[in-house]
C-alpha cells in the first residue's frame, strides 16, 4: 500500500494509537527506511522518555538499528488527529518543545533530523550538534510533501549557518566572531568566517588579512563565479601545553576593494539579498560552521546575511537599552519578516517543502562587568519590552530574553561573556584571543557549549 492510500483511508478523528498502526510505519518507510532501520518507542536517554519513532539505515549486515537501536540519524514523534498541530497553536508549541527535548538528549546525540506530525501536519526540524531549529514550515501531509522531505534528509546538509546582528554597533559582534570561530577550529571544527560589513571591515582588518582588489563582489554581481577563490586562509601556528607545535586555524571570505568602492545601492541594483544565500549553499558541504559578521544596520548587506542564515545570534549590552531595543526589533521584525521571504520564495520556485528561515538563538551580554543592582534594572527594562512588543507586535519575545524562565521557574538568567582586557587587546596582534589565553578560551567555551555545541 502507498503512502497515498494510506492516508485516504485513514479516519477523519484518528487516535495516536491508530495513526502508530496504520499511519507511522508507512511514513517512515516512505522516507527510506526499511522494516529493519526503525524502531518504535525510542528511549531518548533520560527518566521513561520514549520519542514514537526512531530510523537510521543499516550501514553493514551486521549493523541492524532494529536490533542495536544505537545512533539514531532520525525521530518522529506523532500525535492523534485530534490534536491541533497547526503553527501557532498551544498544541503544536508544546509538540515543538517536546520533540526539541528529545533530540536534545542523550541517547540522540547522533540524530541529524526531526519530524513531528498528526498525518494532517507535518514539519521537519534540523539538528546540528546542540542547534535544533525549523528546517521547513509545518505543511499539510501529501504524499508529494513526505517525498519531498525524504530528499532533503538524504543529502548532507552540510555547514550550519550563524549570523551575528544586532542593528546598534559596539556590541562585540566582530570580537564574538573571531573567537567563536577560532574556538571552533581548536576543537576540530571546520569553520569558514564571512566579512559582509565593508564600511567597517573590522574581520578583515583584525585577521591582518589583505583586502583584495576583487572576490565576493564579483560573486554578488556576476553570474559567473568560482566561489572557491574568494575563499582565505587564516593559519596560525601554535604550541601545546607540554611546548608541543601545531597548527590550526579556520578560512574566511573578506571584504575586497571593489565591495568597498561600490556604494551599496550600486550593488543592490546588481544583485539581491538572495546572493549571498546562494554563494554559501555551494560552500556549506565544506565546512561544518559558517559564521556571518554582519553591518549594524537594516540594508543590503545585513538583510543578505540574516537571509542567509539558519540561526541568528544577537550579542547586547546590559548597560545599553538601545542594543536590547535593537535586539527586539531584530528578532520580532526583520528575522519574522525575512523568515516570510524565504517561504514565499520557495513556494515561488515551486518547492513543496517550503523553508521556514532563520530562526533567533536567545541574546546574550557580551563584554560587560553586570552587578546585582544592574542586573535587576536590565531584567527589568526587558520585561517591559516584553509586554510592549507582545501588545504592539503580537510577538513574544520571551524566550529569546529569557530562555530558562517558565510559569514554573522564574529564572531570569542572561548568558554572559564578562568583560576582558585580553579578548580586544589581542586584536592589535591579529591574532584570536582564545589562541594564546586561557581565561578568553574558557569563555568562549561556555559560550559555544551553551549555543553550538553539545
Amino acid at each position: 500500500m502507498t503512502i497515498h492510500q494510506v492516508l485516504a483511508d485513514l479516519p477523519a478523528g484518528a487516535a495516536e494509537a491508530v495513526l502508530s498502526q496504520d499511519f507511522l510505519p508507512q511514513l517512515v518507510e516512505t522516507l527510506g527506511f526499511d522494516k529493519h532501520e526503525y524502531y518504535p518507542q525510542f528511549p531518548t536517554g533520560t527518566g521513561h522518555h520514549k520519542v514514537d519513532m526512531a530510523a537510521r539505515k543499516n550501514t553493514t549486515e551486521g549493523d541492524q538499528f532494529k536490533q542495536t537501536k544505537r545512533n539514531p540519524f532520525l525521530i518522529i514523534e506523532l500525535k492523534g488527529r485530534d490534536v491541533n498541530l497547526e503553527a501557532g497553536s498551544t498544541a503544536y508549541r508544546k509538540t515543538v518543545q517536546q520533540v526539541t527535548g528529545y533530540l536534545l538528549e542523550d541517547n540522540c546525540r547522533s540524530v541529524q533530523w526531526g519530524i513531528i506530525t498528526n498525518s494532517i501536519h507535518i514539519q521537519l526540524f534540523r539538528k546540528h550538534h546542540k542547534v535544533v531549529y525549523p528546517f521547513t514550515t509545518c505543511l499539510e501531509v501529501t504524499a508529494e510533501v513526505i517525498h519531498a522531505i525524504r530528499e532533503i534528509i538524504s543529502k548532507p546538509p552540510g555547514a550550519l549557518i550563524a549570523t551575528m546582528y544586532n542593528n546598534k554597533g559596539g556590541v562585540g559582534k566582530t570580537t564574538t566572531v573571531i573567537n567563536t570561530a577560532a574556538l571552533l577550529s581548536l576543537l576540530s571544527y571546520k569553520v569558514l568566517v564571512v566579512d559582509f560589513d565593508p564600511d567597517q571591515q573590522d574581520l578583515t582588518k583584525s585577521l591582518g588579512v589583505p583586502i583584495p582588489e576583487r572576490g565576493i563582489y564579483q560573486c554578488l554581481t556576476e553570474k559567473k563565479c568560482d566561489y572557491s577563490q574568494v575563499v582565505k586562509k587564516c593559519s596560525y601556528h601554535l604550541k601545546k601545553a607540554n611546548n608541543e607545535p601545531f597548527h590550526t586555524g579556520f578560512d574566511i571570505i573578506p571584504v575586497d576593494q571593489a565591495l568597498i568602492e561600490n556604494r551599496e545601492e550600486s550593488i543592490f541594483s546588481q544583485s539581491d539579498p538572495k546572493k549571498l544565500k546562494r554563494i554559501l549553499e555551494g560552500l556549506k558541504p565544506h565546512y561544518d560552521y559558517i559564521l556571518i559578521d554582519s553591518s549594524p544596520n537594516w540594508r543590503f548587506y545585513s538583510q543578505s546575511a540574516i537571509y542567509a542564515a539558519d540561526v541568528v545570534l544577537l550579542p547586547t549590552k546590559h548597560n545599553n537599552i538601545f542594543s536590547i531595543e535593537n535586539a527586539a526589533i531584530a528578532i520580532s521584525t526583520y528575522i519574522a519578516q525575512t523568515q516570510t521571504e524565504r517561504q514565499q520564495y520557495t513556494a515561488k520556485l515551486g518547492q513543496v517543502a517550503y523553508e521556514h528561515g532563520p530562526v533567533a538563538l536567545p541574546i546574550f551580554w557580551n563584554g560587560e562587568q553586570i552587578s546585582p543592582a544592574q542586573k535587576t534594572k536590565a531584567e527589568q527594562a526587558m520585561l517591559q519590552i516584553i509586554e510592549r512588543v507582545k501588545k504592539e507586535r503580537k510577538f513574544d519575545l520571551s524566550f529569546y530574553f529569557f530562555p530558562l524562565c517558565s510559569s514554573a521557574n522564574k529564572d531570569f538568567t542572561v548568558f554572559s561573556i564578562p568583560s576582558y582586557a585580553n579578548v580586544a587587546n589581542a586584536i592589535f596582534d591579529k591574532i584570536p584571543a582564545v589562541y594564546r589565553d586561557k581565561t578568553a578560551r574558557g569563555y568562549y567555551k561556555n559560550l559555544i557549549k551553551e549555543y553550538f555545541i553539545q
